[in-house]
């Protein structure tokens, strides 16, 4: 049962990685959330 959930968590972790880098930077260079245009 956990072999399956492995890839879904794996894949959460590196979202989740990915969002906290983001903020991180958002907060040290003091900047607003900017929205990315719709392509």
């Amino acid at each position: 049962i956990t072999e399956n959930r492995r890839p879904g968590r794996v894949a959460l972790t590196a979202v989740m990685r990915k969002t906290l880098v983001i903020l991180n930077a958002m907060a040290r260079d003091d900047q607003p959330w900017r929205y990315a245009a719709p392509s």
